[in-house]
C-alpha cells in the first residue's frame, strides 16, 4: 500500500457507490475548482475527501474545470483514481465558455446534487447562478489567493460579492477567517477548518529511519516541493543556498515541482554559480519518498494559506524551515516545531537554514516535535469530521 498515492482504508468502487445511493440515503456533494496542470495543494484535499465522507451519509464527487488540452489533467485523473474520487471532467476554454455552466448544470440535476462545495471565484460564482436553476446549498473552501496576476483584483471582487451569499464558508487559516468575516460573512457561517494530513499514509519508513541514523556524514539537503511560480520565493530560496555555499556549509537543494519559472529559476542558479548545488527535478509522483531523501524542507513562500507541504514534511519528520507567512505560525513554533522566518529575506532564511543545520540535535528535536503536532492537531480524519458537521448542519441531519 505504501506505493499507492493514497493510502485507502476501506476501498468502494464508484459504480457501486452509485448504484446503492438510494438505497443508503447518500447525500451527493458537488467538489468543483479550476485547475491547470497537475493541480496543486488543495487536490490533496479535494481528491482525499470522497473515501473518509462516504460512511458519513455523503457522495462526493469531483467536478473539475480545465483546459481542454492540458497534458497535466491526465496526472490528474491518475491521483484520483489512486484515491478512488470520482472525477468529471468539465472542458473550459476561459471567462466567456457558457458550456461549463451548462455542463454543471447537467450534472447537479442528472446526480441531484445536494451540496455545492466550490474551491475559487469561479465556481463559487458559477454556485450561485446554478442555484436558481436546481436547490441545493452552498459550502466553499476558502484557501487564499497565493498567486498573483493582473486579473488578481478582478478575482478578489468577485469572492467578495460571492461569500456572504454562501451557506458555509470554511477557512484553511485564521487570517482568511478575518478577511472574510471584514468582507461581510456572517460569523454563525464561517468556520476556520485547517488543512489535514492522513498520517498513515504520510509516515517515514523503517528502512529510511535506520539510514538516516547510521549515515555516515554527507553533503547536507535542503528540499522543497512547491508550483515553480513566484509566490513561491524559490528564487530567495536559491540566493538562501548560494549565500550557505560562500560560507562554506556544504549543502544542496532540490525543489520538486513543475512552473512556468523553470527556466528563470535555472538561469538564477547559473548566475549564481550553484548550478551543481541545485536540482529542478519536476514533478514527483510520490513525494513520501522525496521527503525521506532530505535533511531540512524549506518553505520559502511570499503568500501562503496553511500549506500542505509543510504538514507533509512535518509528519515525515523532516526538520522544517518556514517564512512567517498567514496561516504557518499557527503550524510552526520556532524552536519547537521548526524555524521560522521573515519573508522576502535572503539573510533571514538563510540564517534560518544555518542555525537549523548546524544543529543536529535541534533537527531531530524539531523532526519529533513536528511528527506529534501533525497527529494531534491536523490529522485528515478530524478536519473531514468538522467538514461532516457543516454538512450535517446545513442538511438538519441529527
Amino acid at each position: 500500500m505504501r506505493g499507492k498515492q493514497c493510502r485507502i482504508s476501506v476501498l468502494i468502487p464508484h459504480h457501486k457507490m452509485r448504484d446503492s445511493r438510494r438505497r443508503s440515503g447518500q447525500a451527493v456533494v458537488l467538489e468543483t475548482r479550476v485547475v491547470t496542470g497537475s493541480g496543486g495543494g488543495p487536490d490533496k484535499t479535494i481528491l482525499n475527501s470522497p473515501r473518509h465522507l462516504w460512511s458519513a451519509g455523503y457522495e462526493t464527487l469531483c467536478a473539475y474545470m480545465h483546459p481542454p488540452a492540458d497534458p497535466g489533467f491526465v496526472e490528474l485523473r491518475r491521483k484520483a483514481d489512486a484515491c478512488s474520487a470520482p472525477l468529471i471532467s468539465i472542458p473550459d476554454r476561459g471567462a466567456w465558455d457558457l458550456q461549463v455552466a451548462t455542463q454543471l448544470l447537467r450534472v447537479c440535476r442528472r446526480e441531484r446534487v445536494a451540496i455545492w462545495h466550490g474551491h475559487d471565484y469561479k465556481s463559487n460564482a458559477l454556485g450561485l447562478l446554478l442555484r436558481r436553476f436546481w436547490p441545493m446549498k452552498l459550502v466553499t473552501t476558502v484557501h487564499g489567493w497565493v498567486k498573483k496576476t493582473r486579473r488578481t483584483p478582478l478575482y478578489y471582487k468577485i469572492d467578495n460579492l460571492c461569500l456572504p451569499r454562501f451557506d458555509a464558508v470554511l477557512c484553511v487559516s485564521n487570517d482568511l477567517r478575518e478577511h472574510c468575516l471584514s468582507r461581510g460573512v456572517p460569523a454563525d457561517r464561517c468556520s476556520l477548518i485547517e488543512n489535514g494530513i492522513d498520517t498513515v499514509e504520510y509516515t517515514r519508513s523503517e528502512e529510511s529511519a535506520h539510514n538516516r541514523a547510521s549515515a555516515a556524514r554527507r553533503r547536507l539537503v535542503i528540499g522543497a516541493v512547491g508550483r515553480l511560480s513566484d509566490e513561491k520565493g524559490f528564487d530567495i530560496l536559491i540566493r538562501a543556498v548560494h549565500r550557505l555555499v560562500q560560507d562554506g556549509i556544504d549543502v544542496e537543494l532540490r525543489i520538486a515541482g513543475a512552473g512556468d519559472a523553470k527556466q528563470s529559476l535555472q538561469r538564477l542558479t547559473s548566475e549564481l554559480g550553484v548550478a551543481s548545488r541545485v536540482r529542478l527535478v519536476g514533478h514527483v509522483a510520490d513525494t513520501r519518498r522525496f521527503y525521506e531523501s532530505l535533511d531540512v524542507f524549506a518553505l520559502s513562500s511570499r503568500r501562503e494559506g496553511l500549506p500542505n507541504v509543510v504538514l507533509e514534511a512535518l509528519a515525515m519528520e523532516v526538520p522544517v524551515v518556514a517564512t512567517r507567512v498567514n496561516g504557518v505560525p499557527r503550524l510552526i513554533r520556532d524552536g519547537a516545531t521548526g524555524v521560522l522566518v521573515d519573508p522576502e529575506s535572503v539573510d533571514a532564511l538563510a540564517g534560518g537554514l544555518m542555525r537549523i543545520l548546524g544543529d543536529s540535535d535541534l533537527r531531530a528535536k524539531n523532526a519529533a516535535a513536528g511528527r506529534r503536532e501533525v497527529e494531534l492537531n491536523y490529522s485528515f480524519t478530524a478536519r473531514m469530521e468538522k467538514v461532516r458537521a457543516v454538512y450535517d448542519w446545513l442538511l438538519d441531519r441529527a
